[in-house]
């Protein structure tokens, strides 16, 4: 009972409710009625979302412009609840029952009586602005309108509107049928009660939800991002990708960030990059060799090679990888040298715990405990470690900010380019606290 993994764990339990409590939302707020949900796009994140609502007994209707990616879509939900049967998990009366609530659709008048709409389209601004300016022909007044926008800029998805204030970020994580987390962005404009409505929904849909504001990546991702930085840069500095990956593994996390990447496609984290060269130009090593990867074709585990080589999905090192991380060293003029196991584990958490008290800051995050949430249900960061921020607090906020600092010098340019304390730190760790809260 007096064990850290008992303090981490009573601290995840607390967090999960303190979660819904947010400024403006009050329990007499009003929710509005959700009777039917829309959701545009059939792919696997957009089946997932559908799932989720039938599971719950709301109606879904699932729009796609074509019919075969209807078709495929529709298909591939049956499969996915057809290995729930098979797997004990859901009867067939149940699962039959779910897949006659969710119905596929090529017409987007077919949304006009939806309650709630979501859009789960390509990660593209433009297609999504178009997405919304038709949604704001064709819908309802009264429609909640929802993006699942990983990295874009909701309010400016919401302008397109004559009614911003019923759009809303709803950020699901993939597979979105069974992970738990959803972050909730709250554009400038979002009233209170579609607010409301969506941390009430998510109770419903069985997920934990974690309100974000607006910025690059909300919270989750606007964290990886420094983390996988770290990680990407460290293997041209000499790890391989399974040194750091190991490191992150047997620390308790669920994956490391390279086999992350693998996984979600190295094609994926490309085109985030692209989206926001101008933040990241002024560094040349910013994530260079998956950029190499990717001109390569090695995508991942879909094309059978990415950091790692893949047998089915068995995952094997790949000695090819680490001479063009030596290639790559070399044309960029950067030292090789034997990197410890402490240096990836401080590099690639404290940077991750460092952006936390920046989205703190900046009221991003309300909680140190949301952040943690949106870890530990997005990421897979270990509850028993209490999320990221709770480790941080755990290992010293004074430990945390000596070794930002120790790598801002020892690491030259690349320091004095990416590890810049967050002021919030500074001032923690000034006055002694041992808690991470805004001061």
């Amino acid at each position: 009972m007096e064990s850290s993994q008992s303090t981490a764990l009573c601290h995840v339990f607390f967090a999960e409710r303190q979660a819904d409590k947010v400024p403006a939302v009050e329990r007499d707020t009003p929710r509005r009625p959700v009777a039917k949900v829309a959701v545009i796009g059939a792919g696997t994140m957009g089946g997932g979302i559908a799932m989720n609502f039938a599971n719950a007994g709301i109606p879904v209707v699932l729009l796609e412009v074509k019919r075969e990616a209807l078709d495929r879509g529709l298909a591939q939900i049956r499969k996915n609840y057809e290995i729930s049967i098979q797997r004990g998990k859901l009867s067939r009366r149940v699962a039959e029952q779910r897949l006659a609530l969710i119905d596929g659709t090529l017409d987007y008048a077919d949304l006009a009586d939806a309650d709630l709409v979501i859009e789960a389209v390509f990660e593209s601004m433009d297609i999504k602005r178009q997405v919304f300016g038709t949604l704001d022909k064709v819908c309802k007044p009264g429609a909640i309108l929802a993006t699942n926008t990983s990295t874009l800029n909701v309010d400016e998805i919401a302008a397109v509107t004559q009614r911003p204030q019923d759009v809303i970020g709803l950020h699901f994580f993939s597979p979105a049928n069974v992970m738990r987390l959803l972050e909730v962005v709250r554009g400038e404009a979002t009233a209170p009660e579609v607010l409301a409505t969506a941390l009430g929904l998510a109770k419903k849909i069985g997920k934990v939800a974690v309100v974000s504001g607006v910025c690059f990546g909300f919270i989750g991702n606007r964290m990886l991002e420094p983390y996988a930085r770290e990680a990407h840069r460290l293997v041209l500095e000499g790890a391989t990708p399974a040194q750091v990956d190991r490191v992150l593994t047997e620390l308790g996390l669920a994956m490391g960030v390279l086999s992350m990447y693998d996984l979600a496609g190295i094609d994926v984290g490309y085109l985030v990059r692209e989206s926001r060269r101008d933040a990241i130009s002024h560094d040349p090593s910013y994530c260079k060799l998956a950029d190499e990867l990717y001109g390569m074709g090695r995508y991942g585990q879909k094309t059978g090679r990415g950091f790692y080589l893949y047998e089915g999905r068995q995952q094997k090192e790949d000695p090819e990888v680490i001479a063009i991380a030596e290639r790559l060293a070399a044309e960029l003029d950067i030292p090789r040298r034997e990197i410890s196991d402490q240096e990836i584990h401080d590099r690639c958490l404290f940077v991750l715990i460092n952006e936390g008290l920046l989205l703190l800051e900046e009221g991003i995050a309300l909680r140190s405990g949301d952040i943690d949430l949106v870890w530990i249900n997005g990421y897979g960061f270990p509850a028993w470690l209490g999320g990221p921020m709770h480790y941080g607090e755990q290992l010293g906020l004074d430990r945390v900010l000596a070794s930002i600092c120790h790598y801002r010098e020892q690491l030259g340019a690349y320091g004095e380019m990416w590890f810049q304390p967050a002021p919030l730190l500074e001032r923690l760790a000034s006055d002694g606290r041992t808690r991470i809260e805004a001061v």
